[in-house]
């Protein structure tokens, strides 16, 4: 049994994401999101950086390859998941080491500093993401001169 912590951070990358396949073929996306703490320092009156916190990130399937393509390095982002910890034995000591990494369900750009365009795809797969395909073509009561009648 895994504990479930949902995280949403937003920060910047730290480099452009790395994307790739696993060993039954599915896509993913890796990269790393700087969360920088700012505090007012009472004296001064002033924000300043308080620290910055390295989160290494994760996405699969299709939102893989929106990422890897839309984002960059020095990028400003929003991230929603899950925070999972696992282990691994280090091949140089074989220590085991503890990982944190958050299993994104959602990445955007942030438009706080920054202007987006988006383009649009799909939803489906298959035949039902095919606009070319010809078919049946329902149209909304409103435009097949239709009315309702009270």
């Amino acid at each position: 049994m895994t504990t479930r912590i949902p995280v949403t951070i937003e920060g910047n990358l730290t480099g452009d994401p790395e994307h790739g396949a696993g060993e039954s073929g599915n896509e993913y996306a890796r990269f790393t999101v700087a969360v920088n703490d700012r505090r007012l320092n009472e004296t001064t009156n002033r924000w300043e950086d308080a620290g910055t916190v390295y989160h290494r990130v994760v996405v699969f399937n299709q939102q893989s390859q929106h990422v890897t393509n839309s984002l960059r390095k020095g990028d400003s982002v929003i991230v929603a998941g899950d925070l999972r910890f696992g282990t691994y034995t280090d091949k140089e000591t074989g220590q085991t080491r503890e990982t944190r990494d958050i299993v994104a369900d959602n990445v955007g750009a942030s438009l706080k500093f920054a202007g987006v365009t988006v383009e649009r795809s799909p939803k489906a797969n298959g035949p039902a993401a095919d606009t070319s395909a010809s078919g049946p073509v329902a149209v909304p009561a409103s435009y097949a001169a239709t009315g309702i009648s009270r």
